[in-house]
């Protein structure tokens, strides 16, 4: 009859702490976490898949990495979580971090900027551009619609300019560590 009552009693307790659990009464740390709507800071490093850094929130890495521009303030990055401010797989990559944690993300392409589109790529008439001499190339510049373009190639009488994001059709790989959530 004892043992009975023994068993009876560790499934009861069993049982009570599984409906604890389950309800969400017991804290089980949770809130310590990212979650979509949270604010948080994180200070990073973009990486390709080479090992080349393309940017940084820390200045050291950006001095070593020879990126290091004088006009920038390196300070952790403060964004609202799932607001897409920032590339989806960076946004889902940090859901679920405590702060203090460190965490590499690799992002695909369809998670970052997307794959590269060859019929963004495109060549016009200087005239048509309202431009009388060649643009240089590499220059980067917007259209009157904002969009950001760069010029690939120009000769005396057209000029090439791609639309694609610099970063499209590549992996990125960031070294992330979440500085605080609000």
């Amino acid at each position: 009859m004892k043992g009975g009552r023994g068993a009876t009693l560790i499934i009861c307790i069993l049982l009570l702490g599984s409906i604890l659990l389950g309800s969400g009464c017991a804290d089980s740390g949770g809130s310590n976490v990212v979650k979509t709507g949270n604010t948080i800071q994180v200070d990073y490093t973009g990486k390709f898949e080479n090992g080349t850094v393309f940017d940084t929130s820390i200045e050291e890495v950006a001095k070593e990495a020879g990126i290091y521009t004088e006009q920038r303030n390196y300070v952790p990055l403060t964004f609202k979580v799932g607001s897409g401010q920032l590339i989806k797989g960076f946004d889902e990559g940090v859901i679920g971090m405590k702060a203090g944690e460190e965490k590499t993300l690799t992002i695909p392409p369809e998670k970052a900027y997307g794959e590269y589109n060859e019929t963004w790529v495109q060549t016009f008439p200087l005239e048509a551009m309202g431009l009388s001499e060649p643009p240089e190339i590499g220059q980067r510049s917007r259209d009157m619609y904002g969009n950001q373009f760069k010029v690939i190639d120009a000769n005396e009488t057209h000029v090439t300019i791609d639309f694609n994001n610099e970063l499209a059709g590549k992996t990125l790989i960031f070294d992330v560590k979440l500085v605080s959530i609000e």
